[in-house]
């Protein structure tokens, strides 16, 4: 195996120039004196060489193979050099014996050629036997010089016994020599260790070797987070990544020994469409690593979000309507790692096949299986997969597109892959006579509201490319990404996920994640309705616009088509239209203030579209990746789900909220035991507004810790411990209330190195300041060792008591740079004073960073406003932090000069967070 023909080779590198200086230096100084003259020649032709080929990447950007080819035959061209020097002037032998003899292979990534600029060079130095002292020299010196020019080698020396021994037992050993590639030196010991390589160590080996290679493959694959759809993808070990095509090579090379995977054509484990798309995926993502290489100027691999925008604009990506040019780019390259995906599954039918030698597929290509089977609906069954029974069975009629899916999610069956291919050959037949086809809307809702496993079967459906073409609006967001750090997962991939949540939860198989889930969905009247719009409810995103009303409009059109009535239409439109009213209402809205349920209700109207919501905003916020769900917003969903719900029932009668109050301190009580005297003690001592607002077991929590520092005359009591339930660190401040106390507080817990997640700050009837705030650590966990707890006291003690200066602290304090300041977020203020009968609500949006609330908090307060409450959300990047406010003397802010003059201060105090934070970047 070779190179390809690389164009302008000498303008790369020319080898006979590089060497006629290397003699001339040798001439001159001598092996010896003039090495360090020889490297820096070396070094130029090196630079020279990737400066040709970053300046070709650059007019070509997207020719990933011709540019990996170019790094590969750099590197060839430098080490032939370097040997034939050492050869020739460092360790001359007259008469070589025959042991004094090495052949230079080129193994791994650099043996198929294909090789980013900071790629690591494997070589593999075979001798005929034990390495002579001679030939030890040699390669030694080789490397010195490979070294010197700060190439990252990988290198091993092996006879020719030893390196087919050790391939045998070694499947990286095994897999390296599998791509070998003679580089230079003696062809008749390369010609050996390939004949000894194939003869002795592949020769009834292939089933082993494909079997070990799968487990490799999904042991990566869990490794990197499983899913091709992940926004920070691995471009080189993710799924979907180039090690999965170039896993595909290495089992066909190894079972059907082809040189190049062209010829896996030929052995019809591809078609030449197949091919086609193999190459294509491969050249795009050999030029995206070679970008990151390129940008990084290290080895970088991780399509990170600071990446993504420069990749982007050096493969000359456009920003259009509705997406950005990266968005644009990230696109395309999921729709790469789907093709990678599909490739895949085709391609390991093929080889569960032979290297099982069953003849269990006859006609891969039909599917059609001569051994004993079952029929089901007309398709072919056996071993739990599904089959169609000829070639043209979905010309025959588009309908079975759906239908075979269908069948699929009612038996609990797997689809064999090449009916897949078959499927996705043909998706093209699903035209607008199909999509108006009332028995292929029918079965496709079968599908979507499946009572099996509607995920698995959709997520099949997407990659056979029917999905799309069946519903044009989803093919619209396939593969495609949204730019930030909240969404792990493509729009497509996040929407299949949470169809998938909708029905694990409906078979009873989450009841410790989501009890209201599973209490509500059984209760539903629209079963449907959840389904279709867990479907539709991103279904407009990348469009321009407010995907929540262009997707409500989607609804409207889709949904009769469906086989939907009138009222699930409007219903299924109205749940799409207000998805992310219920997570905004519970996360940015103090749900202890009557009027945030009243409104909320206002919305809501009926007790179904209450249980829909609850469910769709549940499911919605779970699939949107790893670590976003989690049991604080679990509670706040809940305590707005039972407020609504009473609301609802009771109306707005006024006996409700007694109820709900009386309720809530009987159950303190209990929780008390002993000191359950407490509640009637101090009752009176606390409004409504804390008695509704803080769980039950943080009341009792906090009033054992009252009642002890009003005995002891504590100006200030401070108590810390691991919240478990909601996993994070509960901090109670109990201090004589005054202005500022707020700010102080939240810069204490900064300097402590928390991040406050929630607040909620009470001034009871004695003027004493009883405010519960819930703080985790930077990585999102909470402080829980002992040591750490105190800490934490001791900042906020310290900050209280004055014993520290809190602004200077807090300029000294280093800032790490975030993953955050990958993105910027224009910053917002918003005023409301519908939202609360008694204070101001002011919302601030911003890039999150820092010591923000600190800041935010500081400015409100030299603004003269007094913080009822505060709620902080963080979605990714965006901070979001709400304060229910008044004046100091306890009215809203009327004034629209007022509010000006107090946004301008929020504003003002955000971007000298950003000043800050750049300056400790630089």
């Amino acid at each position: 195996m070779s190179l390809p023909r690389i164009p302008k080779q000498r303008k790369i590198i020319g080898r006979r120039r590089l060497s006629a200086t290397i003699a001339g230096i040798v001439a001159e100084k001598g092996a010896q004196a003039g090495r360090q003259d020889i490297v820096e020649a070396l070094r130029t032709a090196l630079a020279d060489g990737r400066k040709e080929l970053t300046h070709r990447l650059s007019r070509k950007p997207g020719a990933g193979h011709e540019h990996a080819n170019g790094q590969a035959f750099l590197i060839d061209q430098l080490i032939r050099v370097i040997h034939d020097h050492v050869l020739e002037d460092v360790y001359p032998v007259g008469n070589r014996s025959s042991g004094e003899r090495i052949a230079l292979l080129a193994v791994g990534g650099y043996g198929r050629g294909e090789m980013a600029p900071f790629s690591d060079v494997d070589l593999a130095f075979i001798t005929p036997d034990k390495p002579t002292s001679w030939c030890e020299q040699v390669i030694e010196a080789i490397l010195y010089y490979l070294w010197d020019l700060n190439l990252q080698v990988g290198h091993s020396t092996r006879s020719l016994a030893e390196a087919a021994r050790m391939a045998k037992s070694d499947l990286t050993i095994r897999t390296a020599l599998l791509e070998a590639r003679f580089l230079w030196g003696d062809q008749d010991v390369y010609d050996a260790a390939s004949a000894q390589f194939w003869n002795e160590v592949v020769s009834g080996s292939e089933a082993a070797f494909v079997q070990e290679k799968l487990a490799e493959r999904n042991a990566r694959h869990k490794r990197m987070g499983d899913s091709r759809y992940v926004v920070e993808p691995n471009v080189k070990d993710g799924k979907g990544g180039l090690r999965d095509l170039q896993t595909l090579y290495w089992m066909g090379k190894y079972v059907h020994r082809v040189r190049s995977a062209a010829e896996l054509v030929e052995k019809g484990l591809f078609t030449d469409k197949e091919y086609r798309s193999f190459r294509r995926a491969e050249s795009f993502l050999l030029a995206v690593r070679a970008h990151l290489h390129t940008i990084s100027g290290r080895g970088e691999d991780r399509l990170t979000f600071d990446l993504q925008r420069e990749v982007a604009a050096r493969m000359n990506y456009a920003d259009r309507p509705g997406k950005s040019a990266v968005e644009r780019f990230m696109q395309f390259y999921f729709l790469q790692a789907k093709h990678v995906g599909h490739l895949t599954g085709v391609f390991l039918a093929h080889m569960e096949d032979h290297t099982a030698q069953t003849s269990r597929v006859a006609n891969f290509f039909s599917g059609m299986w001569p051994g004993k089977s079952r029929k089901v609906d007309g398709y072919l069954v056996e071993d739990d997969v599904i089959a169609a029974p000829s070639d043209d069975w979905f010309q025959q009629d588009p309908v079975r597109l759906i239908e075979i899916f269908t069948v699929a999610e009612r038996e609990g069956l797997e689809i064999h892959p090449g009916t897949i291919r078959i499927a996705r050959r043909d998706a093209a037949l699903i035209t607008a006579k199909v999509r108006k086809d009332e028995r292929a809307n029918a079965l496709f809702m079968d599908v979507l509201a499946g009572r099996n496993n509607p995920e698995n079967v959709l997520r099949w459906m997407n990659e056979a490319g029917v999905f799309g073409r069946f519903v044009p609006d989803f093919g619209k967001v396939n593969a495609q990404m949204q730019f930030d750090m909240y969404h792990h997962y493509t729009v497509d991939e996040h929407t299949i996920r949470a169809i998938g949540l909708v029905s694990a939860i409906e078979r009873g198989a989450l009841p410790e994640d989501h009890p209201l889930a599973t209490d509500i969905l059984p209760k539903l009247a629209h079963r449907k309705v959840i389904y279709v719009a867990t479907l539709l409810h991103d279904i407009a995103k990348g469009r321009g616009g407010d995907h929540s009303v262009l997707g409500a409009d989607v609804a409207r059109k889709l949904c009769p088509r469906l086989g939907m009535d009138e009222k699930e239409t409007e219903l299924t439109a109205w749940l799409v239209r207000y998805h992310l009213l219920m997570s905004a209402t519970a996360f940015k809205r103090d749900l202890s203030d009557p009027k945030t349920i009243s409104d909320f209700v206002a919305e809501v109207q009926s007790l179904e579209r209450l249980r829909l919501l609850t469910v769709l905003t549940i499911v919605d916020i779970r699939a949107v990746g790893p670590g976003i769900w989690n049991s604080w917003k679990r509670q706040l969903l809940a305590d707005l789900f039972e407020a609504a719900q009473e609301m609802l029932r009771l109306g707005h009668k006024s006996h409700g909220r007694p109820q709900r109050i009386a309720a809530k301190k009987a159950q303190v009580a209990q929780l008390l035991g002993k000191q359950a005297s407490l509640v009637d003690d101090l009752a009176e001592m606390f409004g409504d507004t804390y008695w509704i607002a803080e769980p039950e077991d943080v009341i009792a929590i906090n009033l054992p810790h009252y009642a002890a520092a009003i005995e002891a005359q504590h100006s200030l009591s401070i108590h810390t411990e691991y919240y478990e339930a909601l996993g994070s660190t509960l901090v109670t401040v109990i201090a004589d209330d005054h202005p500022g106390l707020f700010f102080r507080i939240a810069g204490a817990i900064h300097l402590a190195g928390g991040n406050i997640i929630d607040a909620r700050i009470h001034t009871n009837r004695m003027g004493k300041a009883v405010d519960n705030f819930l703080v985790q650590n930077p990585m999102g966990q909470p402080f829980s060792e002992a040591a750490q707890l105190q800490r934490l006291k001791k900042g906020i003690e310290d900050a209280l008591a004055n014993r520290i200066d809190m602004v200077p602290s807090l300029e000294k304090r280093p800032l790490k740079q975030m993953r955050a300041e990958n993105f910027r977020i224009t910053a917002n203020v918003e005023f409301d004073n519908d939202a609360s009968n008694r204070f101001t609500v002011i919302e601030v949006n911003a890039t999150d960073r820092p010591a923000l609330l600190n800041r935010l908090t500081r400015a409100l307060f030299e603004q003269s406003l007094l913080i009822n409450s505060a709620h902080i959300t963080h979605y990714g990047e965006r901070a979001v932090d709400t304060f229910y406010v008044t004046d100091l003397l306890g009215m809203k802010l009327d004034s629209a000069n007022r509010m000006a003059k107090v946004e301008r201060a929020l504003l003002d105090a955000i971007a000298a967070g950003e000043r800050e934070l750049a300056q400790a970047a630089e």
